[in-house]
């Protein structure tokens, strides 16, 4: 690979993608035209870096970013293919993070800038030799993260389907059509990587005999969503199915108005986790993109939290759409680096999916009333299919 990731084990901590660095790495050294060749970028903490900070720049106490280019003159690596070494960059993440903080931007962002500026050097670039090259090497930087922010996407983001709605228009005549069964049939052939139902104590919608067939027939993965019911948690034990997503659940409410308050009840929520991690069953619980939440979700043991999305949706403004956006990139970088898996949904639709799928930190969005409600004039098939190209053109792997 052009440039080969190495973390060290001292930062562990930091839960850092591998996989993201790297391709965002790899698309610098395209912009570049030197994907042909190879570097190397080491991820260690401020007492290694202080070391070699010292040993080589003669220069104590930690820095963020050094790079040691290969010499002009270097040997092509032996191969049928002409392949060259670049250097090595070595990033201190410990200093990353404090710097991400100051500048209020995520880690990885972070770490993408001092990769940019790391390469940079090893193309010759030196900012300490006058003023008016470190101009250019910063306009250069600037120009190059600008672009990689304005076309980025690096992580297919799966598409789950929620069929409640389906079962909603069934109950509303109390007969047996349309049937939620066969519209997740439909949303699998159609290219879905998952089928979400929400089993709720009152079965307004979604009733045993669904949740009981679907189990059988679901060639996905099924993610039951559910309140901490004791009667819930029981069919979900027996059930088995593939995750399970823990929501609140009001008898009034038309749907879900909001998150968990994971932080405000761990007792409960954590014993019906255990319950569910003894009998080899996931949990993600749903959350508002808040700091406070995430942390709470991590402390009780789940394995994925869910970001509502609905605030996001439903604002009146592109200003107040974009603060609210920032709130759940922010959220599931944070959890993300906690190691909690990320998904995200709730509200969203054909002009709000895009930009949440763009997001390299959320594995899956769970998608119902939207699709259900387009599905009503272009059919089941077609309106997945619109959803699903939508995600995947959001999540382009370079």
């Amino acid at each position: 690979m052009p440039a080969n990731i190495t973390i060290n084990s001292n930062t562990s901590r930091y839960h850092l993608n591998s996989k993201l660095l790297q391709r965002r790495a790899t698309w610098l050294m395209r912009q570049h035209q030197v994907a042909n060749h190879e570097m190397s970028i080491l991820f260690v903490d401020d007492q290694e870096i202080s070391w070699l900070n010292n040993h080589y720049r003669g220069k104590t106490g930690p820095t963020n970013v050094l790079s040691f280019p290969f010499a002009d003159d270097a040997d092509p690596c032996p191969g049928i293919i002409p392949i060259q070494e670049l250097g090595d960059i070595i990033i201190s993440v410990e200093t990353a993070h404090k710097e991400a903080i100051d500048l209020k931007v995520s880690l990885h962002d972070r770490l993408t800038w001092l990769i940019t500026h790391g390469l940079l050097h090893l193309l010759g670039y030196d900012h300490e030799r006058s003023e008016k090259e470190a101009e250019e090497m910063w306009a250069l930087e600037t120009n190059l993260i600008h672009q990689l922010q304005s076309s980025r996407s690096y992580q297919m983001t799966h598409l789950a389907i929620n069929v409640d709605h389906v079962a909603t228009v069934r109950q509303a005549r109390g007969i047996n059509e349309p049937d939620p069964v066969t519209a997740a049939a439909i949303c699998e052939l159609a290219g879905a990587a998952g089928i979400v139902v929400h089993l709720r104590e009152d079965r307004r919608h979604i009733n045993d005999r669904d949740v009981r067939l679907l189990r059988e027939t679901i060639k996905t993965r099924m993610n039951l969503e559910m309140g901490a019911n004791k009667e819930i948690i029981e069919i979900a034990l027996k059930l088995k199915p593939d995750m399970i997503t823990l929501v609140p659940e009001k008898r009034q409410e038309l749907t879900t108005e909001g998150g968990l308050d994971v932080a405000g009840q761990k007792k409960k929520l954590a014993k019906t986790i255990a319950k569910m991690n003894k009998a080899g069953i996931p949990v993600s619980l749903f959350i508002d993109p808040e700091l406070k939440q995430v942390q709470a979700a991590l402390a009780i043991g789940a394995t994925y939290v869910e970001l509502h999305t609905g605030r996001y949706c439903d604002a009146t403004n592109e200003e107040q759409r974009e603060e609210e956006y920032q709130l759940i990139a922010s959220a599931a970088e944070e959890a993300y680096q906690m190691g909690l898996r990320v998904n995200a949904g709730h509200g969203l639709d054909y002009q709000t999916t895009s930009k949440i799928a763009s997001l390299d930190t959320i594995e899956e969005l769970s998608i119902g009333h939207a699709i259900i409600s387009r599905a009503v004039f272009v059919g089941l098939d077609q309106a997945v299919r619109e959803m699903l190209a939508i995600v995947r053109n959001a999540s382009i792997v370079f």
